[in-house]
């Protein structure tokens, strides 16, 4: 009996034993495939309540529809809505507004049946209490409005009512005509109190605008023939008063609808022609509280306006923040078109010369924003004075101490411009404005730089690219003082190797009453007086001898001076050891804390504004950025989203540093992602990438997603392969080989290693990238396969060539900046063609895929055809992918999975003996293109 308990009591065991091991049985992982990419999810947004009560996020697919996400901070508990896009949430802590869109299958599927504009479904509005947990959704909302800092008031616009489904009976009534909402006559606008939810209606509303502080409501309504008059008007929301400021005729236009802060006055613009003559004239109005209506204060008959000038339309009218003057922009009378021409009667002809400010491309990139194009004007509200600042000879100004100052600043180019055809940094005249008469004074001539006001405008600084140095110009004293002078220290990038100047780090900012002026060098932070009469202060100190490069985090977006009362938070990122995390930095006693600092990227610190809480991500390879809550101190972070849980099913892989010396007994760093359960024993595939230097980038996320242009490193790894990643630096003049001399020695001390399949290496880039990797294959058969992306082959056709989207030429590209060649191609031809893989060409082994659109806009896709022509005539394998209509790199995600199914397979069949897909061995006809893509 005893043994026979025994042998059951062993038998339990080992069958709980047994259940025990499978429940723990680790789960098969698999690699990523092109099919993840659709639900992978994104975290685009992410806000607290000013209270610091709550946070909010979005959770969205990439493709798909996703949620918002209402926690409560202190119970963590969690509301979400589903669909929700263009979040705000209220001043006031209380409620968070948005827009629901439709389901996006089914607004896709109802596409698909051919169903009009107007039978789709529209946006919803939802309204969400963070007091009653509760969301309430009102339909068919067009657009909506809160106050920026006020809570308690909603306004937002109706869709047109659906149309009635017509009578076909016969005895059917001719249905009244009625007004209808629409784009020309206006919608429906509803201003909502949150705080008792009663509303007002108002008919047929075009424009809406909340004072800053919820003063009022000023709104544009082309009326609804009873009792509302077409007009402008204002709504008082202290006392539910309607104004109306300003009566006229359904079909005028209003334009720039603009409050003052204090909400006691209100600007905009009126056009009342109602024919359709070519030059539009538009009348500034004006109203002030305590006025009956609005009153015209400028139009081009005004004193103070240029002859032959009107007032321009583009430009919203806006009050200095003590509404003391109301700015506005001019300009002049436009050239039109003699309507009495036929078409076969105008010549369009384009007149390029040689002295043109910009050439013609450039200007054909411009026309829409010349046509559109303001000139700054004021008026002087005590005097009605309007005074003009701006014009074509100084066309741009920076107005000061948000727009009370008495000066403006202008930073012209006018002078110069032509140098912008091969010159990436013109020159500049420093001039100030003075805005009680338009009275010019320039302070500095033939800077290369970038200059500002100071907040209060008593400083103009700059940095001037030449002498790597910043100045300071005191607007009271008149005088120029350089605040590096006794510095040894430098304040331009150290590590720059293109032909030109080097750029400066940057500004923090300025402390209060424009005292002090904060400025990085390489890793710290130095405070320097405008005045030079104090010694510049190392505010960071240890930056340089540990490698840390600190950087102030703006916590408060409207923030104009760095409050020394308060602590500084800095971004840190260790050189050395990759390591980034947050400091504070006291400016009252100078004493730095290390907060947080670990082996991630953090990023995207946002702190409430009345409160200590703070949202910020945190990732690397492995790690989704997902959100974070803390407090400033950054003592016990919480884990608030978790957005790919799925993560945990897929092989992923990991990164670690890699090191070895250029050609050039260079020191240099890259990246080499392995893939999950790496053996160092076997062989693997390897993909090479390359752009620059990308080794500070060594805890950056890649979540699965369609490609814009290169690799991604994580659907790479899971399906096993290596990715390396290697920094490249330059010798001026010989960028081919500089790539060369970096990135081949990286290859092979990884070959050396024994992991490395060295038969199965392939290497892709983009751009600058496309076009180093276009040189390399003509200079070793390491490579097996290679895809070169939108790549520079022939430097000479290049150097004369436009950057279409922007129209400019593309020379300073060779002469100063990225190409690095250092000079024209009559000072150094040579340079060119030996730089030029074109000439090569023949020695090109490798299979060869390129992607080179059409509308590309930074390089000729003529560059990519020569290279693709030259290969097909020594019948060299190659390819070229030209997705119409797309430029520089895709921006449809249909484009995109497509290109990243096709340089995969392009790379699985020669990396991995994989099947020659179709569009390959056979292409895809002309015939046939749209319909079979040769992929399947």
């Amino acid at each position: 009996m005893r043994n026979l308990l025994l042998t059951l009591l062993l038998a339990l065991t080992a069958t709980a034993w047994g259940q025990k091991s499978k429940s723990v049985q680790p789960v098969q992982k698999k690699p990523l495939t092109h099919d993840v990419y659709d639900n992978w999810k994104e975290i685009t947004y992410r806000a607290l309540t000013n209270n610091g009560a709550f946070a909010a996020y979005t959770i969205n697919p990439q493709d798909g529809d996703g949620k918002i996400v209402f926690r409560n901070l202190k119970t963590l508990t969690q509301d979400s809505v589903h669909r929700a896009a263009n979040i705000s949430l209220t001043w006031d802590s209380e409620h968070a507004v948005f827009k629901i869109t439709p389901q996006k299958a089914l607004v896709k599927d109802l596409r698909k049946q051919k169903k009009k504009k107007e039978e789709l479904p529209t946006d919803s509005l939802g309204i969400y209490s963070f007091a009653n947990r509760k969301t309430e959704k009102i339909p068919e909302v067009k657009s909506y409005k809160i106050p920026e800092k006020t809570g308690g008031w909603l306004a937002y616009q109706l869709e047109a009512a659906k149309p009635p489904k017509p009578d076909t009976s016969k005895k059917a009534a001719k249905p009244k005509k009625v007004k209808k909402s629409t784009d020309d006559n206006g919608y429906t606008l509803v201003l909502r109190n949150l705080n008792n939810n009663e509303e007002v209606q108002f008919g047929y509303v075009k424009d809406y605008t909340f004072a800053k502080f919820g003063q009022g409501l000023l709104f544009h309504t082309t009326g609804n023939d009873s009792t509302l008059k077409p007009g402008v008007y204002w709504y008082d929301l202290q006392n539910g008063n309607t104004n109306t400021l300003f009566e006229g005729r359904s079909k005028y236009k209003v334009k720039g609808l603009s409050i003052s802060e204090d909400g006691t006055q209100a600007a905009f613009l009126v056009d009342a022609d109602t024919t359709k003559a070519l030059i539009r004239y538009h009348q500034l109005y004006y109203w002030k509280k305590g006025e009956q209506q609005a009153h015209v204060l400028a139009d081009e008959k005004s004193t103070g306006i240029p002859a032959d000038w009107i007032v321009n339309e583009n430009y919203t009218p806006s009050f200095s923040k003590d509404g003391s003057k109301l700015f506005f922009g001019t300009s002049p009378k436009p050239v039109v078109q003699d309507t009495t021409l036929l078409a076969e009667e105008i010549v369009n002809v384009e007149v390029w010369t040689w002295n043109d400010d910009y050439i013609y491309p450039q200007q054909n990139s411009r026309l829409n924003a010349d046509k559109r194009k303001s000139y700054l004007s004021v008026l002087h509200l005590n005097n009605n004075r309007i005074v003009q600042l701006a014009n074509e000879n100084i066309p741009t100004l920076e107005t000061g101490d948000e727009g009370n100052a008495s000066i403006a600043l202008a930073a012209n180019e006018t002078p110069y411009l032509k140098m912008r055809t091969w010159d990436i940094d013109v020159y500049k005249d420093l001039q100030l404005v003075n805005l009680q008469d338009g009275s010019v004074q320039t302070i500095q001539q033939k800077i290369k730089g970038n200059a500002r006001l100071s907040p209060n405008a008593s400083y103009v600084v700059w940095f001037s690219n030449p002498d790597t140095a910043w100045y300071s110009y005191s607007v009271a004293n008149k005088t120029v003082v350089k605040l590096n002078e006794s510095l040894k220290v430098k304040f331009a990038d150290e590590e720059d190797d293109h032909p030109y100047y080097p750029s400066g780090y940057g500004v923090a900012g300025f402390t209060a009453n424009d005292a002090q002026f904060l400025v990085y060098d390489r890793y710290d932070i130095w405070a320097f007086d405008p005045e030079n009469r104090k010694t510049p202060a190392n505010l960071t100190k240890i930056g340089r001898e540990q490698k840390i490069r600190f950087r102030y985090v703006r916590l408060d977006r409207e923030e104009r001076f760095i409050d020394a009362e308060k602590e500084m938070l800095l971004s840190a990122f260790n050189e050395t050891t990759r390591q980034s995390g947050f400091y504070k930095l006291s400016l009252n006693d100078g004493k730095l804390t290390k907060l947080i600092m670990g082996n991630y990227r953090y990023g995207n610190a946002v702190k409430a504004l009345q409160a200590n809480t703070m949202l910020f991500t945190r990732e690397n390879f492995n790690e989704f950025p997902d959100v974070w809550t803390t407090d400033f101190n950054f003592s016990s972070p919480k884990k608030l989203s978790d957005a790919n849980p799925q993560m945990s099913k897929y092989l992923w892989g990991s990164v670690e540093p890699v090191t070895w010396t250029s050609s050039d007994n260079i020191p240099l760093e890259g990246m080499l992602y392995k893939p999950e359960g790496f053996d160092p024993k076997k062989k693997y595939p390897m993909m090479v990438y390359f752009y620059e230097k990308n080794s500070q980038n060594i805890h950056q996320h890649h979540a699965p997603a369609p490609i814009r242009s290169i690799i991604n490193f994580s659907l790479y790894t899971s399906n096993g392969y290596l990715v390396f990643v290697p920094d490249v630096v330059y010798k001026i003049g010989f960028p081919g080989e500089s790539a060369m001399s970096s990135i081949m020695p990286g290859v092979t001390s990884l070959i050396a290693k024994g992991f490395v399949d060295e038969k199965r290496i392939g290497i892709q880039g983009h751009s600058w990238g496309g076009y180093q990797i276009a040189y390399m294959v003509t200079r070793t058969n390491l490579f097996r396969a290679a895809e070169a992306g939108a790549p520079v082959v022939n430097m000479i056709s290049a150097y004369g060539g436009i950057r279409w989207e922007s129209g400019m030429s593309r020379m300073f590209q060779y002469e100063q900046t990225q190409s690095r060649i250092g000079g024209t191609l009559w000072e150094k031809p040579m340079h060119y063609i030996e730089n030029s893989p074109i000439f090569f060409a023949d020695k090109v082994q490798t299979p060869l895929l390129m992607m080179h659109n059409d509308a590309d806009g930074a390089v000729p896709w003529y560059q990519g055809i020569e290279y693709y022509m030259a290969l097909r005539r020594l019948d060299k394998p190659v390819w070229m992918l030209n997705y119409n209509g797309q430029g520089h790199g895709l921006t449809q995600r249909h484009h995109r999975t497509d290109f990243a199914k096709r340089m995969m397979q392009f790379f699985d069949h020669y990396l991995k003996d994989a099947p020659m897909p179709d569009w390959m061995n056979k292409g895809v006809p002309a015939i046939e293109k749209g319909i079979r893509q040769g992929i399947d």
